[in-house]
């Protein structure tokens, strides 16, 4: 295990990214975690909140919902499905193509985002209107 990396992670040890639709705290990235193939975060967003359509041209995505619920809409070749998703639905989003998800409840949101291989999260970091949370307390390895 490399020096410094984590192997039992919680929110209170990451940083936090800030956006005007939601926050994500990235749970397992190569910053956090040994992990080679993969980064795993936690999503909230708050009601009427959401990511716009986007997509990850080298990554393919799994969200699960654990909470709250939202319209999902994967563009899958040749057709667009759209749907409305809750605790216990998982999305499989394949490599590059467009989705989007937004909290139609009345409660804030969670899910867990899963991109393999990682990289999207560090993308993230740099967009224009981020801000970054620095995590709550430092984590033990």
């Amino acid at each position: 295990m490399p020096e410094g990396k984590l192997t039992f992670v919680e929110k209170e040890d990451v940083e936090t990214q800030v956006f005007n639709w939601g926050r994500l705290s990235w749970l397992s990235e190569p910053r956090v975690t040994a992990a080679e193939r993969f980064s795993t975060g936690l999503v909230v967003l708050e009601p009427g909140k959401g990511h716009d359509r986007h997509n990850h041209p080298y990554s393919e995505e799994i969200l699960y919902v654990v909470s709250g619920t939202g319209l999902q809409t994967v563009e899958l070749p040749g057709k667009v499905e759209e749907r409305e998703v809750g605790p216990g639905t998982l999305v499989h989003i394949p490599t590059a193509l467009y989705h989007s998800t937004v909290n139609n409840g009345d409660v804030p949101m969670e899910l867990i985002a899963i991109y393999a291989p990682f990289g999207p999260e560090a993308e993230l970091r740099e967009l224009d209107g981020v801000a970054i949370e620095p995590p709550v307390r430092v984590a033990e390895s």
